[in-house]
């Protein structure tokens, strides 16, 4: 009992002095991260597709390697090869309370035709999606991932004929997290293929990812020969689904919804798992690391920081 009044008092001493500390060090850690990544701007040649990104006013270009580093290593999610980079708002960057970017991808299996796009229900498509989103995250806890909730449409699904680009925004919860993400998909469709981009945020940045719409739709072009115009019915391949397929993730059957992209993964458990480093460290006087393997190193943490009474 009296180590456990002894833990009780230094925690009451310590923890602010920890937390201040920490804070210093994290903050330290992300400018760092900020300052080793290489944004380009103007006209960007994109590995696939036969298309070209041309940076549009107030964003920054990351490419494939940096992106890919991001996604998974700070934000905590599963490893995607399709990914050619992405468009980060000026401003911020990715390790802020408030980063957001687009993600940018190209699906090239064949011509998709829109003749559905018309005809369709979005609500029942929504009730499909839900039920496909549950079915999902048995494989995503098996995957060490958070439970996904599909809680609904952020901005309902818009297929422009002109321009020959769909675009929807879902609302996500992931596991316990207080504070919703966003998902708003726009798919660019050429001759061959479609460029995916996808803007990865907070529901709070959904007004700001909203507004940056139009730039972003104009900022990538299929070139002369591969626009959606250019298909040539005796020659081409037709993909296997419409533009009601594309919105219900049918496409994407190969990886499931673990195509969904969550923000600050491990961002936050860094934060965490720093604290308790730190209380360990003044209580025991014992130094310790952050892993990368956050149910382990917290686990191990709790069990040796809990205290037994005499």
């Amino acid at each position: 009992m009296k180590k456990t009044l002894l833990v009780l008092l230094l925690s009451a001493f310590f923890i602010p002095k920890i937390a201040a500390q920490n804070s210093d060090t994290l903050v330290a850690y992300y400018e760092n991260i900020e300052k080793s990544l290489k944004y380009e701007s103007g006209k960007i040649t994109l590995p696939e597709g036969d298309g070209t990104l041309n940076v549009p006013k107030g964003f920054k270009f990351l490419n494939a390697t940096q992106t890919q580093d991001v996604l998974s290593n700070l934000w905590g999610n599963p490893e995607d090869k399709t990914v050619l980079g992405s468009l980060v708002p000026d401003g911020k960057g990715v390790t802020h309370a408030n980063s957001w970017m687009f993600v940018i991808s190209y699906q090239g299996d064949g011509f998709v035709k829109d003749d559905d796009a018309g005809d369709i229900d979005y609500d029942d498509l929504l009730k499909t999606m839900k039920e496909d989103v549950q079915a999902e995250n048995e494989e995503r806890k098996k995957g060490g991932y958070p439970e996904v909730q599909l809680i609904g449409w952020a901005s309902k699904p818009y297929y422009d004929n002109t321009l020959k680009v769909l675009h929807w925004a879902k609302e996500l919860k992931f596991g316990k997290d207080e504070a919703n993400t966003l998902n708003y998909d726009l798919r660019v469709l050429g001759r061959k293929g479609m460029y995916n981009i996808s803007a990865v945020a907070g529901m709070d940045e959904l007004a700001e990812v909203k507004a940056s719409i139009p730039g972003i739709l104009k900022s990538i072009k299929f070139n002369d020969g591969h626009k959606y115009l250019d298909f040539d019915a005796d020659t081409d391949t037709v993909a296997a689904w419409t533009i009601g397929g594309l919105v219900a993730g049918k496409v994407l059957a190969k990886v499931g919804f673990f195509a969904i992209i969550a923000k600050f993964g491990k961002i936050i458990f860094l934060a965490i798992a720093a604290a308790f480093a730190g209380l360990r460290k003044f209580l025991f006087g014992k130094k310790d690391q952050v892993t990368t393997r956050p149910q382990e190193e917290e686990t191990a943490l709790l069990e040796e920081n809990t205290p037994k009474e005499e």
